[in-house]
């Protein structure tokens, strides 16, 4: 079924329809669907509440139809595949080699040919035949190699404006167009210039093409992220129908409908908890690393991992309406519609074709006026020369080259770069979001405070903690024994041991019972807290999670679980801010823990408990305001900020997720790598903007030699070897200048 709402292709749509009580509501369906614009056909199954519509309708307007008729409706269907997405992007990147390949396989050899006088002298009879199939071979490379550049001069003449596509136009038309009169007329043209320059538009051509294709593949696969979020969602789910558990492919799942999840299953729809308790891994959702309790009346997310226990729950948002299937469409708006950066070279020819036209211009109308016999001749050729001096074969190099060994510097600094483009942006941040949860933090619960009471001291109330949670499967449990493992304690023996979901664990020690858990457990065994209220709110106010020990209705201690914050987070944050970079941390975690985490950072801005799509709203909205924002994250929940982000940068540790959308992706997971990065991005811009100096100084020297300049005291005009040579000194300019990234220093605040 094709989802393109534009095409007048019949598509076939299935709703699944909620609020349908009786047979009467099959005509009431079929008559709010056959109201909307586009519907061709509709079928109505009462049986499992859902309608067939054959047509081209917008799936809103028929979901608003049904609602004004008395009815919720979702679309059933899947996740799309970006593959095509994907083939395309492999398809251009092939392409443009093949285009590069084509070019070089042509320019090269007459290249060599040519500084080797290996072929037919210009203007005898064997040269006229032997450069007229040059001529054509060269036309036919530029229509297949250099189309799409002249297609987009073109384009840009008619609305008076330039880029690097009209110099590489102008300079490889000039070329060939030159090259063509002087096999015609190379005895009415002064004799220095009668050269033809057939092989710098192939040569050209080619490198252009090269670079355009290694700037393909450094973006990386955009749809990859997209690909990564639909794994997430299982294909089949286990619904409920007639008394009877059956597995059905996903699309086939209905609004209303009972589906039942087993420990270890990936939940397939949102809904609501009808029967049975668990905990369910919602850090896709969340960022957080501590699942969450789930009971009767709970919501649950498509996408989520259940972790123990079985429930069932009712279908509230099926198809395109699911938690997970917002956070997709929210990554794939925001790769949509981030901003293409600006390149270098196209800002310079904006300026530099006009002036190369104008010079160009002005030199046929002095040879003309002033210049000897044939003063038409010499007109010609010197204001030929100067379109085709200025069009440097290294400016396809000047940038490709500088991000190539700034991705292998970065690669040994335990940076990947993704996408060339960031290089050209990190730089520039004035504005850098962290998530908290595996960004700031470790991302992993672990021991943070243990306070005894009375005649208990620290090790034995770790003691009993770590022995009553041996036998318990919560979030929390491996922090605690991981613990009392490190410290050498030998752990008790623990008898009726019970699990109180949501509240925590009784069980009996050495003859004596004990609970341990939140206040609420010990206020269904009528034990008395009041005096622990105080220290249990400053726990966590620091962001820390405390439980209560007690022992024969007693509280003997308490022990808190932390995300703590990474052993160089403090010094990254400090180093950021060093920079000038505004640092924020936006996290879906609670305001008072989010607080605790910032502080301990030296991060002065939060925004806490804030959803997936609204952490790409956050970054927009800083957009707006003129800052260029950077996003560091690690989870799925960070995806859609990281795309929207000018740079996001991943955590190496984290999702697969994050780091596809990412453009940056820090390898060993410190913080400390977005200031390393940000300092490499500045050092390679300056590095592209020399090479591009680089690339058009030696070309731009031989532009007065182009306009004869010398003539008239020398009696030179634009010598062949001249121009060669200034070709083979800019392009190695270029690319030993791009080889000081690989030593350089670093300044990182």
């Amino acid at each position: 079924m094709t989802l393109d709402q534009s095409t007048n292709q019949q598509q076939e749509v299935r709703l699944s329809i909620l609020g349908m009580r009786c047979a009467g509501c099959v005509s009431a369906v079929e008559t709010a669907l056959q109201s909307v614009p586009g519907v061709e056909a509709v079928v109505v199954n009462f049986a499992d509440h859902s309608a067939t519509v054959g047509g081209n309708p917008d799936h809103q307007a028929m979901k608003q139809a049904l609602k004004s008729a008395g009815y919720d409706a979702a679309v059933m269907e899947g996740l799309e595949d970006p593959s095509e997405e994907e083939r395309q992007e492999e398809e251009r990147y092939r392409d443009l080699l093949c285009k590069a390949g084509v070019a070089g396989a042509l320019g090269l050899p007459l290249m060599l040919g040519a500084h080797l006088d290996l072929f037919p002298v210009m203007g005898s009879a064997a040269g006229t035949v032997f450069w007229s199939e040059v001529a054509l071979l060269t036309l036919a490379v530029m229509f297949y190699s250099g189309g799409h550049f002249f297609h987009s001069a073109l384009k840009l003449l008619l609305v008076k404006q330039a880029n690097m596509d009209t110099l590489i136009a102008l300079g490889t038309g000039s070329a060939w167009l030159y090259s063509c009169i002087v096999i015609d007329y190379s005895s009415q043209l002064p004799s220095l210039s009668a050269h033809a320059y057939f092989e710098a538009s192939a040569v050209i051509l080619a490198f252009i093409n090269l670079g355009s294709a290694l700037e393909t593949r450094a973006r990386g696969k955009t749809s990859a992220a997209i690909r990564a979020l639909i794994g997430l969602q299982p294909r089949t789910a286990r619904v409920v129908r007639e008394g009877q558990e059956i597995d059905i492919p996903i699309e086939q799942v209905g609004l209303g409908e009972t589906l039942r999840v087993r420990p270890g299953e990936k939940i397939a729809v949102d809904g609501v908890v009808l029967e049975g308790h668990s905990t369910i891994d919602e850090s896709m959702l969340t960022g957080e690393s501590m699942p969450v309790e789930k009971v009767e009346g709970a919501s649950v997310a498509a996408g989520t991992i259940n972790q123990q226990g079985s429930f069932l729950f009712s279908a509230t948002r099926i198809g395109r309406d699911t938690a997970l299937a917002q956070i997709i469409q929210s990554v794939r708006q925001a790769q949509n519609s981030k901003p293409a950066i600006a390149k270098l070279a196209d800002k310079i020819s904006a300026v530099f074709v006009p002036a190369v036209v104008i010079i160009s211009v002005l030199t046929f109308l002095i040879w003309l006026s002033i210049g000897p016999d044939p003063a038409m001749g010499y007109a010609f050729v010197t204001s030929m020369t100067v379109l085709v001096i200025a069009c440097p074969c290294a400016l396809g190099l000047a940038t490709p080259i500088s991000v190539m060994v700034a991705v292998g510097r970065a690669a040994q600094m335990g940076i990947l770069i993704r996408k060339g483009e960031a290089l050209q942006s990190a730089g520039k941040l004035t504005c850098l979001i962290l998530d908290k949860t595996g960004t700031v933090t470790a991302g992993k619960p672990s021991l943070a405070e243990v306070i005894a009471f009375g005649d208990y001291d620290e090790a034995r109330v770790l003691q009993y903690a770590a022995s009553l949670e041996s036998g318990s499967e919560h979030p929390l449990a491996a922090a605690i024994l991981t613990a009392a493992e490190q410290k050498q304690l030998t752990l008790d023996k623990v008898r009726k041991f019970q699990a109180v979901a949501g509240h925590g664990i009784v069980g009996r020690i050495a003859d004596r019972q004990c609970l341990f858990g939140n206040a609420a457990l010990l206020a269904e065994h009528g034990i008395d807290d009041s005096n622990h209220r105080d220290k249990m709110a400053e726990l966590a106010a620091k962001g820390q999670t405390p439980m209560f020990l007690a022992v024969e209705n007693a509280v003997v201690g308490i022990v808190s679980v932390a995300d703590p914050i990474k052993p160089d987070s403090a010094a990254a944050v400090q180093q950021l801010r060093q920079r000038g970079i505004r640092v924020l941390m936006v996290t879906g975690d609670n305001d008072i823990t989010a607080r605790a985490i910032a502080a301990q950072a030296g991060i002065s801005e939060v925004r806490a408990q804030v959803l997936p799509q609204d952490k790409a709203a956050v970054v927009k909205a800083l957009q707006q305001q003129g800052e260029i924002v950077g996003m560091v994250g690690d989870g799925i929940n960070d995806a859609p900020a990281l795309a929207q982000a000018d740079v996001g940068f991943a955590i190496g540790t984290g999702t697969d997720v994050a780091i596809e959308s990412a453009d940056i992706v820090l390898l060993q997971g410190s913080l400390l790598k977005v200031s390393e990065a940000m300092a490499l991005s500045t050092l390679t811009v300056a590095n592209i903007k020399q090479n591009l100096l680089g690339a058009f100084f030696y070309n731009t020297i031989g532009i007065p030699v182009a306009a004869g300049l010398l003539y008239p005291m020398f009696g030179l005009l634009l010598n062949p070897m001249i121009a060669g040579a200034a070709m083979a000194m800019s392009s190695v300019t270029v690319v030993s200048n791009a080889n000081r990234l690989r030593w350089i220093k670093l300044d990182i605040g």
